[in-house]
């Protein structure tokens, strides 16, 4: 079972957890009316074998979203840190 480490909670089954997809995306500008950049970020994605940057959300606890640094080969964790940091 894979278990995520939030920094909030701490660790828990990846049960409490959604997959929010590839962090690593970078989302075209709202005012974009370029088609075919809107239907590579919504539809194309790399299906990597290894190193991964993914959004999970905690959805049964804090409800923050993560980004955590996942092996797809065996899903060793490297980190996890919050996607939004709170401002100071």
């Amino acid at each position: 079972m894979l278990r995520i480490d939030c920094p909030c909670c701490g660790p828990r089954d990846h049960d409490e957890f959604r997959y929010g997809g590839d962090a690593s995306v970078i989302r075209p500008a709202h005012d974009d009316a370029d088609f075919e950049a809107w239907y590579r970020y919504v539809f194309v994605r790399k299906n990597p074998a290894g190193a991964h940057r993914e959004h999970w959300q905690h959805v049964l606890g804090c409800r923050q979203w993560l980004i955590v640094e996942r092996d797809t080969r065996n899903h060793a964790i490297a980190s996890i840190v919050l996607a939004r940091r709170p401002s100071r």
